[in-house]
């Protein structure tokens, strides 16, 4: 299959298994939640009533003073124990390589299909500066939410984007799911649509 390249009207031969293929809402759904979970920490602790610091002696007689309580470390105090107790724990999710690649063709088919993918010659600004990237997007007619995708991304390209709050750059090898889920288009250059064809395929 053949996309245009926005502003000179020349088309790029691209792969139906990359750009064509079906999508699978379920494969790109773990692969989205797989990724995002790798990315937490797991770190949070909390103390069971064995593991607060306090007394464990009996608080105040069985009978003739109401409830009957036993130590005060007990989850129903202020200042107890957690009841159920979380702990830290890993949240990672295996996906293998296979599954990655088609969850990541499936995305940018579809994108495809909306009509969402703008491919360009080359996408780069000559200083870190963030009105020559506004300007350069707003000759594209991209949404509010754009994803950058260059072969190699400048450093001048990366500052100009800094104080754009959903506008993001990402070079080929930066690529992941959650980037292309979240944007409202996505504008890549030819050389990257090469790169990304050579990795899926």
């Amino acid at each position: 299959m053949e996309l245009t390249i926005k502003g000179s009207g020349n088309k790029v031969s691209v792969s139906e298994a990359v750009f064509g293929r079906e999508f699978s809402q379920d494969l790109v759904h773990q692969v989205v939640v797989a990724y995002r979970n790798a990315g937490r920490a797991g770190t949070k602790a909390q103390k069971t009533r064995s593991e607060v610091n306090g007394t464990t002696k009996k608080s105040k007689k069985q009978k003739g003073g109401g409830a009957r309580h036993g130590a005060l470390t007990a989850p129903i105090f202020i200042g107890g124990g957690v009841t159920f107790a979380a702990k830290p724990r890993s949240f990672a999710q295996k996906v293998n390589r296979k599954m990655y690649r088609a969850a990541m063709a499936a995305i940018l088919s579809e994108l495809n299909r909306q009509g969402r993918i703008t491919i360009v010659e080359g996408f780069d600004v000559d200083a870190a500066k963030t009105s020559g990237l506004v300007a350069k997007l707003k000759d594209l007619e991209v949404g509010k939410r754009p994803l950058i995708v260059t072969e190699e991304a400048s450093e001048n390209l990366f500052l100009s984007a800094r104080n754009l709050p959903y506008v993001e750059v990402r070079d080929v090898q930066g690529l992941d799911p959650v980037s292309l889920v979240g944007s409202d288009s996505v504008v890549i250059t030819a050389d990257a649509v090469k790169k990304i064809e050579e990795w899926l395929a």
